[in-house]
């Protein structure tokens, strides 16, 4: 996997931070574009973390910390907004299409075009979808693959897998996307897959011993890395012990998981192979921080996440702007918390007209506050080093 270099100039500046399968089934995507221009692959001039973020604006900052979800079949003026209005710096393609590669291309690049020194002060977009495959593979159509389910990735070997992943990465880097949010690499060690709504029950669980999990997890990261698509492994600390799926319940909780537990010593060796991106979670784990969502918990983050696994890359939250577990706090608040507690990025890919709310008390926050400040500045420096790195 290609190696975070931009990671130890981000340390010494700071010294001197999903989706559920869908019940429809995928139908073709209509291919508008934002802005009647296309855009290059990346600006033209892509500010280095060693530029340091002086003449960023707040609201240019907090934008490199929102991703804004995109429907691939019917995209609303409200993601364009988030990068000409509110700054946004990141997209995440969602739903389900069928319109293939050349579509999807021509859809990027429209919101490629919106990045100016004005807007994302000149900083390339994340373009993110999820593209696990099985039921959660938003981009199907000609020029992409059929992606098998994580159960039937399991069973393929490993240095095969790694081979696939790659194809079905260059597809993706076809289609302008260079961030998957895959793999999968909840462990489902406690009861039966079919009694674990969110990953079992839908198979994407990549088996269900550590080992098969994790040398599949990373092989399928392997190959993504080799065609130049970044991954996240999700979803921290593990969403393989409980019995409900956030998207549409409330209260999720885990009462077993700890900081020494199987499912996250998996993400300790899934760390260990470098990704660029590590997803965190909304269920609230009662071992290790009761008191919040793992989202929100700096003790998730900051001492489990950051200190005891060493992760230095970029952290970025579950969906929050639709899920009823995090239904309970206004989505200014979730954004708010996310970052308080040590995420870099946060996910609003469901709902995207939250954007609006959430960069506005992330800026006013920022303002008012300089430990959260510096918390913004830190995230913005471990975005913008994963995104020198891309190719």
């Amino acid at each position: 996997m290609r190696t975070r270099a931009g990671i130890a100039l981000v340390g010494a500046l700071i010294l001197a931070g999903c989706t559920a399968p869908s019940a429809p089934p995928p139908r073709p995507a209509p291919t508008p574009t934002p802005s009647a221009a296309a855009g290059p692959t990346q600006s033209a001039a892509v500010p280095l973390p060693s530029a340091g973020l002086a003449e960023w604006s707040v609201e240019q900052k907090v934008g490199q910390l929102l991703m804004a979800g995109v429907d691939v079949r019917n995209p609303a003026p409200i993601s364009t907004a988030a990068i000409t209005e509110h700054h946004v710096g990141n997209i995440f393609l969602a739903g389900r299409s069928t319109a293939g590669v050349t579509a999807t291309r021509d859809l990027v690049d429209g919101y490629r075009a919106l990045v100016s020194p004005t807007t994302t002060h000149g900083a390339p977009l994340f373009v993110a979808t999820d593209q696990e495959g099985g039921l959660v593979q938003v981009l199907r159509g000609s020029g992409f693959s059929q992606i098998p389910a994580a159960t039937d990735q399991a069973e393929i070997p490993a240095s095969e897998l790694h081979t696939q992943a790659a194809q079905w990465g260059s597809e993706l880097a076809a289609a302008g996307v260079n961030l998957n949010l895959a793999p999968v690499m909840d462990l489902i060690d406690t009861m039966a897959p079919a009694s674990n709504p969110p990953i079992g029950a839908v198979h994407r669980n990549y088996g269900t011993t550590a080992p098969v999990v994790l040398d599949h997890a990373n092989a399928f990261s392997a190959g993504m890395a080799e065609a130049g698509v970044d991954v996240a492994i999700k979803h921290f600390p593990g969403l393989g012990r409980v019995l409900a799926n956030t998207d549409d319940t409330a209260h999720v909780v885990d009462h077993t998981t700890e900081d020494t537990s199987d499912p996250v010593d998996v993400f300790r060796a899934g760390i260990a192979a470098d990704p660029a991106f590590v997803m965190v979670s909304t269920v609230v784990y009662t071992r290790i921080d009761p008191t919040a969502p793992a989202a929100f918990s700096p003790i998730v983050v900051g001492d489990l996440l950051r200190a005891n696994l060493g992760f230095t890359g970029v952290v970025i939250t579950d969906d929050v702007s639709a899920t009823a577990q995090v239904a309970a706090w206004p989505p200014a608040e979730r954004a708010v918390l996310a970052v308080d507690a040590g995420c870099d990025m946060v996910l609003a890919s469901a709902d995207p007209t939250v954007i609006p709310e959430m960069a506005t008390a992330l800026a006013d926050r920022a303002r008012a506050d300089p430990v959260f400040a510096a918390k913004v500045d830190a995230a913005v420096l471990r975005v913008l080093a994963a995104k020198q790195q891309l190719p």
